[in-house]
């Protein structure tokens, strides 16, 4: 479970986007962070057991910094409003698909995927589930994951026409369009405080890991 206090601190943080408030709540800022490296652990403790991988990170290869890049940005705000961690072999900077936990008081989502693939990487997700297009169907189509990610798989944005060297008719052609491959499933507030959040974060998991080792298989 993440500590109320933590949640407080996200919705004040959002409020109160601010060098100067950040700075004066920076003991608030690393009790948060603390707590969220704890949940972080406990998840690569848990489905460190399914995935021998992750067994292998620590807090710091997953969980993102709070200051925010805006040099290229149009919304200077300094700090993000969220707490982030991402699960696969070779830690957030790794270009495999892999788990993700989004903490946003009122925005909190549990997924994962393939997030912005490079050109050879997403050519060859998309030729592998053309050539294994009933095993692709199988894995999406199972009643655990459909009941998880009950929106499927969200490709973010796809192409209007069909990739180069597909046709049309296609019957992976929906697939085959996306540029992105994520499933995500959304938490309460309330959920983030129970004790049950880290079964819950690993059963979310288990369910994707066919999904995640099937992408993973194809750019790997």
């Amino acid at each position: 479970m993440l500590q109320p206090s933590t949640l407080r601190f996200l919705r004040s943080l959002k409020k109160n986007n601010n060098k100067p408030w950040f700075e004066s709540n920076k003991n608030a800022y690393l009790a948060a962070k603390e707590d969220i490296d704890q949940f972080v652990q406990a998840v690569i403790d848990g489905f460190g057991k399914t995935d021998p991988d992750i067994a292998l990170l620590r807090p710091k290869d997953c969980t993102f910094r709070i200051y925010r890049d805006v040099r290229f940005s149009k919304n200077k705000t300094p700090y993000k409003s969220n707490m982030g961690a991402y699960f696969n072999k070779g830690g957030k900077k790794a270009f495999t698909a892999g788990y993700y936990v989004h903490c946003e008081p009122g925005g909190n989502r549990i997924g994962g995927g393939l997030w912005m693939p490079m050109p050879p990487e997403l050519n060859k997700v998309r030729q592998e589930i053309d050539y294994n297009f009933d095993q692709w169907k199988k894995i999406i189509s199972r009643p655990n994951f459909r009941k998880l990610f009950p929106e499927g798989v969200d490709g973010i944005e796809s192409l209007s026409r069909p990739p180069k060297g597909y046709d049309g008719q296609n019957p992976a052609i929906e697939w085959l369009k996306m540029k992105n491959f994520i499933v995500m499933r959304s938490l309460t507030d309330a959920e983030l405080q129970s004790k049950s959040l880290v079964k819950e974060v690993l059963k979310i998991f288990g369910a994707m890991k066919e999904f995640i080792d099937f992408l993973n298989g194809a750019i790997v």
